[in-house]
């Protein structure tokens, strides 16, 4: 690595005069940036490296690279980045902010927000809710929607180039042996060659696109009360033009990593839920297992750069790449299907298993209420009129749970199905689907007093379920038939379903 002096830019933005402010200015750091908080302005200034992904070694490349954020971020993020500032050398030999003088170096200025606004402070404080991370998701969709499609010309080729610089990443530091450097490096060539065909044909697709490029906790925040999507990849458009689903895996293995796995596992739901990208569900392991390279070689290459006397970057370096390391074995495939009638808490108990099951982010969540809304056009959280549940309605979704399910399952991916499963016709159907894919399976039927159901039914508000005491009344006068499936006592604590559901997996 090669690193330029910048000690007298250092010491200028560290001044409260230069930005006339009473409040010192505090400093913060990363790997490629030294961020400046001076009173309700930030200035953000690249530092003077050159590494395999990243050249800042002039100031007129930390110059252009200071315009191409401002312009790339103002998509997402139009009210937090106000502009660049040249950091000129005056003919007195002063620096200066703008001045007429030699240029010296350039920040991006942006508007200063509270630390406690972004989601990795939220998460190190317990505060990340299903609901913000549901709006988190839907904002990635509709960014993912917009950004443009690129054609790199191979899908696999596209994310060989990322393997390479992570190899390249991890030369320039000294916390890993040059043996579990080549094992896990080994391990993802022969990875991206099990995953090469879906890979190519998702690039056909359009779905390799110029992305966010970092895409994790720490660069989403809170605006309004909207979570905002900031501080992407400017400086190397390779890296950032990504498929769609590996630009979203940093945030799910930033998830899993500080262990939140439910959350990861909703991430990953709800987007797919948005977009048309089912096709790739069962590479989201992969892709988590490579950003979590990344992280374990750029934390490594902070050691290297600036020391750690804590040891804290060392043991992160580590988790990182080990968790890279797990994330690439291979978990095999299962469906699990939730029946019961409305109000047994079939799906609750669906997301709060879909995180255990299968390889990480869990199992894709197959839900009979989201696939009838979405067949009407409609929002999940929208009624539907009652010619919406009749019969041959109902018979397509289940046929397309069921075909969805056995997509899946075909591509390495594991399952959790959640629907009323009343008939007898419905159970077979999706048992099909797993024995037609070889897969183990496991029915679960929610037992559930009837008096309970029409309590949870009668005070339920929200979601994508339109039950009613008076649908529940007809579910409760039908006979459901013989059930073979595992029947569980449900009107208990969900941690112990959930415990008992995981024992008949093993």
């Amino acid at each position: 690595m090669s690193q330029f002096d910048q000690t007298a830019t250092i010491a200028f933005l560290s001044e409260t005069a230069t930005f006339g402010t009473m409040a010192a200015v505090e400093t913060i750091e990363t790997h490629i940036s030294r961020i400046f908080l001076a009173g309700d302005r930030v200035f953000k200034m690249k530092r003077a490296v050159k590494l395999p992904y990243v050249d800042f070694s002039t100031p007129e490349r930390r110059l252009a690279a200071c315009r191409k954020e401002v312009e790339l971020n103002s998509m997402t993020a139009p009210d937090l980045y106000l502009g660049v500032r040249c950091i000129t050398r005056e003919a007195d030999g002063r620096l200066a902010l703008d001045g007429d003088g030699e240029l010296v170096d350039a920040v991006v200025e942006m508007l200063r927000f509270e630390q406690s606004a972004l989601l990795d402070h939220m998460a190190e404080a317990g505060a990340l809710t299903p609901d913000l991370m549901t709006r988190t998701a839907l904002m990635i969709a509709r960014f993912h929607r917009q950004v443009p499609v690129v054609d790199t010309g191979s899908g696999a080729a596209n994310l060989k180039g990322v393997l390479d610089i992570n190899k390249a990443g991890f030369a320039t530091s000294h916390l890993f042996s040059d043996t579990e450097v080549w094992a896990l490096d080994a391990a993802f060539r022969k990875a991206l060659v099990r995953h090469g065909n879906v890979l190519n044909q998702r690039q056909l697709a359009g779905k390799v696109r110029r992305c966010h490029g970092d895409l994790h906790l720490r660069n989403i925040c809170l605006l309004g009360d909207e979570p905002c999507l900031f501080d992407c990849i400017e400086f190397n458009d390779g890296i950032a033009t990504v498929d769609v689903l590996y630009d979203l895996a940093f945030l799910l293995m930033d998830l899993w990593h500080r262990g939140f796995p439910e959350l990861a596992n909703l991430v990953a739901n709800r987007y797919l839920d948005e977009t048309d990208n089912e096709d790739g569900f069962a590479l989201l392991s992969f892709l988590m297992a490579i950003r979590a390279a990344v992280r374990a070689h750029v934390t490594g290459t902070q050691v290297e750069e600036d020391g750690d006397s804590s040891g804290n970057l060392r043991a992160e370096a580590r988790a990182y790449f080990d968790l890279a390391a797990d994330l690439l074995n291979e978990r095999p495939a299962q469906l699990i299907a939730i029946g019961g009638l409305s109000g047994s808490g079939k799906t609750t108990v669906a997301e709060a298993l879909a995180a255990h099951v299968g390889a990480a982010p869990g199992a894709r969540i197959i839900e009979s209420d989201r696939i009838r809304k979405a067949m009407h056009g409609v929002p999940p959280e929208t009624r539907l009129p009652e010619k919406a549940y009749r019969p041959e309605v109902s018979e397509r979704v289940y046929r397309d749970m069921a075909q969805r399910s056995s997509f899946i399952l075909a591509e390495g991916g594991s399952v959790v199905a959640d629907a009323v499963f009343e008939r007898q016709l419905d159970r077979m159907r999706i048992e099909r689907a797993a024995g037609d894919r070889q897969a183990p399976f496991l029915g679960i039927w929610l037992d559930v007093a009837p008096d309970v159901l029409w309590h949870r039914v009668d005070q339920r508000r929200g979601g994508p379920s339109d039950a009613t005491v008076e649908i529940l009344s007809h579910q409760l006068e039908k006979d459901v038939g013989e059930l073979s499936w595992q029947r569980l006592v449900a009107a208990r604590r969900l941690d112990a379903i959930i415990s008992d559901i995981m024992a008949l997996c093993v």
